[in-house]
């Protein structure tokens, strides 16, 4: 029986459902089920528990304030849920609706609904309104979706999110989402203030105002605002702390006091209709003035007899006398005194229809009311005049009204608290929604007016700001809880913690001080477009997460909420994206910028989450699109790079034997393009699983350091050479598949215990050829640089002998990307006969060059063609002599007699066909029958060896040792005696029987491996890096030693060697 779940000493099952419980003993278990009719599964029930325990554990759950996974595991630890003190749980009403309710009726409604009014006209703040309503619905109908489609823990809208979008997306919204939060907390706090000191206690201003004006007035303004913005977010995070029932108990005191206020103002409208209000206002010309310093409406008055001047005279004039020298537009004026609150039936509405903007300082003047003004006259007496405090234009009222409608998400915000939030959440949140859009509505013009008294409102709205901050203190430090508890953002762990009922005490202590900083800005108007970004932000990124999930028709998502679409969302994050340029394109790039930064801090540094987000749906359509495409063809040569295929051999211990390897990948790679690292284990898959894992974590480990981005895949099969095999064949999907494999060159491959990793390592030769695969071998790795080396000076050659695609002249300049190869300077050699001109040659690889816009030397090396040496036959000789030595021990006695029927039999043949003639002197008969035959055929060279059944003696290079007679075939006897007399005088080499029993092809492939040694040693051997085309494999299997031995000649006194064999298509062009 497989345990799936494996438990540590803290008895935490690292399984993360509720359901599985594998900590009953075998006996218990016996007996648990026992008579139950379950002996058939008793062995699963550790990982398939019964239907009826996985019933009661669904119906018996409850979303803490955790994350679902997390609660899961606190679910399986009996202590922890001893310890955990459950907070009370509230309906839709308590919980969802009156927070809304009272977070929308806030101080917008109350401070600057009038002045909406008056700046955009009854049309302009209708459209106003209407816009953001019809944001936020559609946005709660969005959220709607996604609270019903399964259960919501604490986090409300960043747990929909981040479940949604991902964990990036969800830390990043979520985050801002928490500091709008906050932000409206501080705006809620000064709007307490301002009403308090403005229209309850002006006489509590600690800086004194009386007879101050313009920016002296307003900075003692906003420094009473910060000292007692202070003391009262003091307190009301002391009402937070002590429990959430206290702030709900007082929610019912505040929200009451605002349903009174406004009734009380739709009572005022009733009332204005037959009995207007008296609220007069006093105007010069068409001037507004200011009522505070005159207390009559008039330039002068009737006392007796006498004229005598009023205040506002004085207020204008030199002097209190008539004869006294004023203001030239109070001289050519009029003062008038209008009513301010004139009635619905005055016809105030037509005339308000349109917007009315003014620059900042400029006089708010009465339309339809005539004025004596000269153009060229300086005002003066400015401090008389009602001034605009601020530019105001359609898009700022956009902003600042905007936070009086975000409300709507302090009930989902409160999500762990709630008994069922799937049901509260878009019945709490719809028609707290449709009952504030009913009285934004209805409030746009019925101006500021209360029945019985104006108290009403001024209280009501004090209220109504003290409940909406302890709202916001309220949520925002659950939302953070939430996010903390996640772990995605490891520095906000530690506001996780709270207390023993779930309380998150540290949390608060942070919100806390981020509102202090929203107190010590102290103007209303310019924290609410703060605040109004990162609330749009996040109701954009939940009409995205709704829109996505239903495009994307994933099987989970199924919610209970039916009456949406993924047109509205589209719409509702249209909207929301609108809106934010509209309130301030400034403030909604430093938005952006913001939750982009959290975003890439999250990916770079955060943990890893996998919760089934619409991202990774998308990712996977996005990559199965894009692999569909690449299956319509194979690459533009323009598009071409190696996307490698890395073959890693394993020590016993699993762990990976060369990382210079991944090194050196990294350096190719840069990141670009397709990177698989695999390895190989031999074994079969049942029993040697657990090695096939710790090696693929030994690969991810060693990727993740040498910031190799790729995969990893690990093969079992019984012997390595099928695994390697099954590695090539299979790598990648579809037509992202690897063009390239990178294998290391086996070292000490002349000793018989590594004569299987040679074996191996000529297949893998043979099969990237056959597979048009390009093949890149390292040669000594570990001499390779690693990457944090750099190289300050010095060169990397290529020696470009036969024309591979252009790999060759490719890789040096992808390296030289690499911080490691960017010092160094690329130098092409190239080879010519003794029948090519060299001097053209050079002109035309120059000239090939620049049209490649290679940056690189040029070189041509001419190799003459020289006797060969008996140093040359000597080493074919010990080459010869050891390749038959290994094959013999690899070799059953049946395998050695069908061996040597074969070469006999094929040596017969030979000489059969062969015309004794026209023979070459230092040719064996295999070759003159190919080369006689006309047409081009596959190379079979015939190895003329001594006896199987006799042990060979090695000998050294400097006294061969001839084989005896007994030791010789009849085939060979034949070989051996081919030979003209007058060619063993010619040729000394040739006299000696051992030598002549060769196979002269091997003899000339290692002349020309040591004369092309002897010259790129010559030029390159203080490069940093040769790469140099590689030769193919023998296409016979009989002389693959010799083929590793060629190899071992052709690099010998080189320090770095890259050898390169390309996949039979061109890589490089000279076309744009």
């Amino acid at each position: 029986m497989f345990n799936l779940c494996m438990f540590t000493g803290d008895a935490t099952s690292k399984e993360s459902s509720p359901f599985i419980n594998s900590s009953t003993s075998d006996v218990e278990k016996s007996q648990q089920y026992d008579g139950k009719n379950m002996a058939l599964f008793e062995e699963e029930m550790d990982t398939s528990p019964m239907v009826s325990s996985l019933l009661s554990s669904l119906a018996n759950y409850s979303n803490l304030t955790q994350g679902s996974k997390e609660h899961e595991e606190a679910e399986n630890n009996e202590e922890a849920r001893k310890k955990t003190v459950q907070a009370p749980r509230m309906g839709t009403l308590m919980g969802v609706y009156l927070p809304c309710m009272q977070n929308i009726l806030g101080v917008i409604l109350f401070l600057r609904m009038t002045w909406l009014v008056g700046a955009g006209g009854v049309l302009g703040t209708f459209i106003i309104v209407f816009m953001c309503c019809s944001t936020t619905m559609l946005t709660a109908i969005s959220m709607s979706a996604i609270a019903t489609n399964g259960v919501v823990p604490a986090g409300g809208s960043y747990y929909m999110i981040s479940r949604s979008l991902g964990p990036e997306f969800g830390g990043a919204v979520g985050i801002c989402f928490y500091l709008g939060t906050t932000f409206a907390g501080a705006m809620y706090i000064l709007g307490c203030i301002e009403i308090l000191l403005i229209y309850i206690v002006p006489a509590a201003a600690i800086f004194k105002m009386e007879g101050l004006e313009g920016a002296e007035a307003e900075a003692a303004l906003l420094n009473n605002m910060r000292v007692y913005g202070t003391i009262v977010l003091s307190f009301m995070a002391l009402v937070v702390f002590v429990g959430v029932k206290y702030v709900n108990k007082l929610a019912l005191v505040f929200l009451a006091c605002v349903i009174l206020s406004i009734l009380a103002v739709y009572a005022g409208v009733i009332k204005t209709s037959f009995d207007p209000p008296f609220f007069p206002v006093c105007l010069l010309g068409n001037r507004t003035l200011v009522s505070k310093g005159f207390d009559i409406c008039a330039k002068t008055i009737e006392q007796g007899n006498a004229t005598v001047t009023t205040k506002l005279w004085r207020a204008f004039c030199d002097s209190e006398f008539l004869n006294a020298t004023c203001d030239e537009y109070f001289t050519n004026n009029n003062v008038t005194q209008i009513q301010g609150i004139p009635g619905i039936t005055s016809g105030i509405l037509a005339e308000n229809l349109f917007s009315t903007f003014m620059e900042k300082n400029s006089i708010l003047e009465k339309r339809g009311v005539p004025a004596v003004l000269d153009p060229e006259a300086t005002v003066t007496n400015t401090n008389r005049y009602v001034m605009a405090d601020i530019t105001s234009f359609f898009t700022l009222l956009v902003g600042i009204y905007f936070p009086s409608v975000t409300g709507i998400m302090a009930g989902s915000n409160r999500s762990g608290d709630l008994q069922d939030a799937q049901k509260s959440i878009p019945v709490g949140t719809i028609l707290a929604i449709t009952t504030t859009s009913f009285i934004f509505n209805g409030n746009l013009v019925i101006g500021t007016l209360a029945w019985p008294s104006p108290w009403v409102i001024v209280f009501g709205s004090f209220f109504s700001t003290c409940g909406a901050g302890l709202q916001s203190l309220t949520g925002a430090p659950r939302l953070l809880q939430a996010i903390a508890r996640d772990s995605i953002i490891p520095f906000l762990r530690v506001f996780g913690h709270g207390k023993a009922n779930g309380e998150p005490t540290w949390a608060l202590l942070l919100t806390a001080c981020i509102c202090e900083t929203g107190i010590l800005i102290a103007s209303l108007d310019a924290v609410a477009p703060i605040l109004s970004m990162f609330f749009l932000m996040c109701y954009m990124f939940v009409n995205l997460a709704c829109a996505l999930q239903t495009l994307l028709r994933t099987p989970n998502w199924r919610p209970r909420f039916k009456f949406y679409h993924w047109a509205l969302s589209l719409l509702g994050m249209s909207l929301c994206l609108t809106l934010m340029f509209l309130c301030s394109w400034y403030y909604a790039i430093v938005a952006m910028v913001i939750a982009s930064c959290i975003y890439k801090y999250i990916e770079f540094c955060g943990a890893e989450k996998e919760w089934g987000d619409g991202i990774r749906g998308i990712s996977l359509s996005a990559a199965r699109y894009a692999l569909m495409r690449l299956e319509e063809g194979p690459p533009h040569t323009k598009n071409w790079r190696p996307q490698i295929l890395v073959l890693m051999s394993l020590d016993g211990e699993q762990s990976v034997e060369q990382p210079r390897l991944l090194s050196l990948t990294s350096q190719l790679k840069a990141g670009k393009g397709l990177t698989i690292v695999g390895a190989c284990v031999e074994g079969t898959y049942l029993n040697n699983q657990p090695q096939a894992q710790k090696a693929d974590q030994s690969l991810r480990k060693l990727m993740e350091v040498e910031k190799v981005k790729g995969f990893s895949q690990v093969v079992i099969s019984s012997n390595l050479r099928d695994a390697t095999s099954h590695l090539i064949q299979a790598g990648g999907l579809g037509g992202l598949r690897h063009n390239t494999v990178l294998v290391s060159f086996p070292k000490n491959w002349k000793q018989a215990e590594e004569h299987h990793r040679c074996r191996n390592f000529i297949e893998v030769v043979r099969e990237t050829t056959a597979a048009h695969l390009a093949l890149l071998v390292t040669k000594n790795i570990s001499a390779y640089p690693s990457n944090g080396e750099r190289f300050t000076e010095g060169h990397i050659d290529v020696w470009w002998i036969v024309h591979d695609g252009g790999l060759l002249m490719l890789l040096p300049f992808l390296l030289r990307q690499h911080k490691v190869w960017r010092k160094c300077k690329i130098r092409i050699f190239t080879v010519a006969q003794m029948d090519d001109n060299s001097i053209q040659m050079k002109k035309d690889l120059m000239t090939f060059l620049y049209h490649l816009r290679f940056d690189a030397e040029v070189e041509v090396v001419e190799m003459h063609d020289s006797d060969i040496s008996a140093y040359t036959y000597e080493k074919t000789l010990v080459m010869e002599q050891r390749s038959q030595i290994l094959k013999e021990m690899h070799l059953t006695k049946n395998e050695r007699e069908r061996e040597i029927q074969s070469i006999t039999d094929v040596s017969r043949g030979s000489i059969r066909r062969k015309n004794p003639s026209n023979l070459h002197p230092q040719r064996s008969i295999a070759e003159e029958s190919v080369g006689g035959s006309g047409e081009e055929k596959p190379e079979e060279e015939v190895q003329l060896i001594q006896g199987k059944n006799a042990t060979p003696t090695p000998t050294s290079p400097t006294s061969p040792t001839a084989p005896t007679p007994a030791a010789v075939t009849p085939g060979e006897e034949v070989q051996m005696t081919w030979t003209d007399e007058t060619e063993k005088t010619n040729n000394p080499a040739v006299a000696n029987p051992e030598i002549n029993m060769m196979n002269q092809s091997n003899v000339r492939r290692m002349h020309h491996a040591q004369e092309l040694n002897g010259v790129i040693v010559k030029k390159s051997k203080e490069a940093k890096l040769v790469l140099l085309n590689m030769p193919g494999p023998p296409k016979n299997r009989n002389g693959e030693e010799n083929y590793m031995e060629f190899l071992e000649v052709l690099t010998e006194g080189l320090n770095r060697v890259l050898l390169v064999r390309g996949g039979g298509r061109e890589v490089i062009t000279i076309y744009s």
